[in-house]
This record gives structure tokens, sequence and C-alpha cells, in this order.
């Protein structure tokens, strides 16, 4: 049984990944700001109120798990402001970045005595965050700060490499959530395609950025 720690877990992607890990049998301690009935329902620790863009927010995380070993460190939490050129908001860049690239990066150096060798960090992504992969344009503040997080996953790896500890970039594929308006697969399936991904990850495989379906994405 495997201690696995995932942030942003209220709704979407993050309450599938609590419900699959949850039903196999892993203990799950699930660290949201706000928690709803149906993350209360999958029997996973909830530590609620955590934002993981704040000071305040990650102490209190770190004074939680304490010297509680985990396994998988799972960071999910992230948020979407669309945008174009012509309506470029840059308070809104900065809240993105604040969440989607400094979060998982301060969720990490936080909780990193409790991790050892053997067990992995995740970062879910977004493949609109390759450089060579951008066909569309737009989504400034939200593309910049994916982009911003695979780097931030490869000095991880780096950074672990020595410790046993191996770390994996991942998209989720275009998910049904309230972030892309209900537009994408179903987001069991892509928790389903996660959790596969990460139980494949070895050192070997460490610093990867891969699709859900499990083939390597352009960085």
């Amino acid at each position: 049984m495997a201690h696995i720690v995932i942030t942003g877990c209220n709704r979407g992607i993050g309450l599938e990944l609590v419900r699959q890990y949850t039903a196999r049998g892993d203990t799950v301690t699930a660290v949201c700001r706000h928690a709803g009935p149906e993350l209360g329902a999958t029997g996973a620790t909830i530590l609620e109120g955590i934002d993981v863009a704040t000071d305040d927010g990650i102490a209190r995380l770190a004074e939680a798990l304490c010297d509680t070993p985990i396994d998988v460190l799972l960071n999910n939490a992230g948020i979407l402001r669309s945008d174009t050129f012509e309506t470029l908001d840059f308070d809104a860049m900065l809240e993105q970045y604040k969440v989607n690239t400094l979060g998982p990066l301060r969720v990490t150096r936080a909780l990193s005595d409790n991790l050892s060798a053997g067990s992995k960090i995740a970062i879910v992504s977004s493949r609109v965050g390759s450089i060579e992969d951008n066909g569309s344009g737009n989504n400034y503040g939200y593309r910049a700060s994916k982009t911003a997080v695979n780097q931030v996953g490869m000095n991880l790896k780096h950074d672990f490499e020595d410790r046993g500890v191996a770390v994996a970039i991942l998209h989720p594929g275009l998910v049904a959530t309230d972030m892309t308006g209900g537009t994408g697969i179903a987001p069991g399936d892509a928790a389903r395609g996660l959790v596969d991904r990460i139980d494949e990850l070895t050192l070997e495989t460490s610093g990867g950025f891969w699709h859900a379906e499990g083939y390597r994405l352009p960085w």
C-alpha cells in the first residue's frame, strides 16, 4: 500500500485521481482549498484550506504531513485564465505562474524530506506548454506557465536522481472539466492514464514529458 499525496483534488482530474488510488487500496492525502462532498466520500485523508501558491498554505501542508513518508507526490493543482494578445491581463498571467509553475516547486521543496529512494514526483502539465507543438497561439499566460513548469520538472529530475526519486511531467489529454468548459475526454479516463504512467515511471525514464496515453511529447 503506497501513500499518495495529490494537490488540487476537489474536482475534475484531481478528484478522479483520488478515487482511483483509494479504490485500489492506496492511502491518499487529498490537498485542496475547499473540499466538497464528493471528495469526502472517497475515504481519503483531506487537507483542506491549503493554497499551493501561498507561503501560509505551504507551511501548513508541511506541518500537517510532518515526517510522514510519501511514495508519490502528485502535483495536480492548476488554473486556466484564457487570453488572447488583445485581452492580455498581466495580473492573471502572474496568478497562473504562481499556481501552475511555482506551486509544484513550492510543494515539492516543502515535502522533500518526506521523499526517499523509490518515491516518485509527478507534475500534471499540459502539451500546450510545448513550444514545438504550439500550432494555434493564444492563452499566453497558461501556455507560458506550463512551459515553465516543464523546466521545473526537468530541474527536479536532476536534483532528485541521486536520491533515487524519479520525476514525471504529464499531459492528461483534453479533459472535460470546468477548466475546459466540459470539452474533452472523461476525467476518469484521463486519471487512469496518469496513474498508469506514474506506475511505469523509473529512474531511467525520469524527466520525460509524457502524454497520459503513453507516448512522449515534444518540448
